[in-house]
């Protein structure tokens, strides 16, 4: 027997709600990835590398080339010139990304503060740590962050803060004024920024994303991931990295080459030279901007009322016209009755909570959103 390290936690809500939709035939709408095919000429590049023999193990910091590549871009987005051998480590995902600096920071008894709803694996990776998750609300219903309630919850124990933008699963954009808040609150501190920005080509409706790597003198002291997957359509590559200043990133490796070391090499080699095609990220903002207009075009016909979305694969929609059934139960209600798989914001939350929304993604083809609002006009 083992005394389990995350006796609280149970199976994600994303597995539930998929292996329910697929129980019930429903059009899932739930988990974050999109049903349609990624780029045929990244495929290209990915067996090309395979048949040029890239199938052995690559650096444990990543494929230099794509770390060259990936400062480039940096400099071209955000004005900041990062160093690819020093400040950069290719991950499988960046939700490793994301664990491996919090393991790389927490001592027992350290405090994160966490903003809820929060993306699932954040709380567990900084309780599996030995650490304690300082949980704060973002307002309802824009969630944004009450800087002043973040300022009462610092403390000596406090290690991290953590951040998301745009944010799974709100969709909503930190401000430059957000980012301004936050320098003043690390200031003269040794609190460490772990800032997740997976998402940040999908911004909507001309919002401009506030990276920290827009910010040298936060990025000394943050982690910050990114995400392939989400970038290119390809989640299940589970491949992202991450930028660090270049005495944190030399503790993030020392964990790193204990777990993963390193990372898919002919995937690597072939974005290497994707990652030169600019348009195939500066694109991705519209792309998802017609995705967006267009499922919330049809959901209009629904009873479903939408809440504002500047950013991600995701936008959440209230039900208070329809139930006042939990969150969880609602979007049962929906699988199972109605074909149409959701996932309740409620899980996102430690305590309980019932705003009455439910997140959908609309990175699906025309024909899925379509088939799925058909459905949901009939609620």
């Amino acid at each position: 027997m083992i005394v389990s390290k995350l006796p609280n936690v149970g199976t994600t809500i994303f597995t539930t709600m998929s292996v329910l939709a697929a129980q019930h035939n429903a059009i899932n709408l739930g988990q974050g990835f999109p049903d349609f095919h990624m780029s045929e000429e990244l495929i290209a590049l990915v067996d090309e590398a395979m048949r040029k023999g890239f199938n052995q193990y690559t650096h444990m910091n990543g494929y230099l080339p794509l770390r060259e590549s990936i400062a480039e871009k940096v400099e071209f987005l955000y004005r900041t010139k990062i160093n690819p051998d020093t400040q950069i480590t290719v991950t499988p995902g960046g939700t490793y990304a994301l664990y491996t600096a919090l393991t790389t920071i927490l001592q027992p008894g350290d405090e994160v503060i966490v903003f809820e709803p929060a993306y699932d694996s954040y709380i567990p990776a900084i309780e599996v740590n030995g650490a304690k998750a300082v949980a704060i609300q973002l307002t309802f219903p824009d969630y944004r962050i009450d800087w002043t309630e973040v300022k009462k919850r610092v403390t000596e124990k406090t290690r991290a803060i953590m951040i998301n933008s745009p944010h799974n699963p709100t969709g909503s954009v930190l401000s430059a004024e957000d980012i301004a808040q936050l320098r003043e609150i690390v200031k003269d501190t040794p609190i460490i920024i772990i800032s997740d920005e997976v998402y940040e080509h999908l911004i909507l409706d001309g919002y401009q994303h506030e990276s920290i790597l827009k910010h040298p003198d936060l990025l000394e002291r943050s982690f910050v991931s990114f995400s392939f997957g989400k970038v290119y359509h390809c989640t299940g590559w589970k491949l992202g990295y991450s930028i660090s200043s270049e005495f944190l990133m030399k503790e993030f490796r020392k964990i790193h080459q204990f777990n993963a070391f390193c990372c898919d090499t002919p995937k690597q080699v072939a974005l290497a030279a994707f990652l030169k095609k600019k348009e195939s990220y500066l694109e991705l903002g519209p792309f998802l901007q017609k995705k967006r207009d267009y499922f919330q075009a049809g959901m209009a016909q629904t009873k479903l009322q939408p809440l504002p979305t500047r950013g991600s694969y995701f936008q959440i929609y209230s039900y208070k016209n329809l139930s006042d059934e939990s969150e969880k139960d609602f979007a049962i209600h929906l699988t199972k009755d109605v074909g149409v798989a959701t996932i309740p914001v409620s899980a996102f939350y430690q305590q309980e909570v019932n705003h009455l929304v439910l997140r959908f993604c609309f990175c699906k083809k025309d024909e899925t959103l379509d088939a799925a609002i058909e459905r949901l006009v009939k609620l």
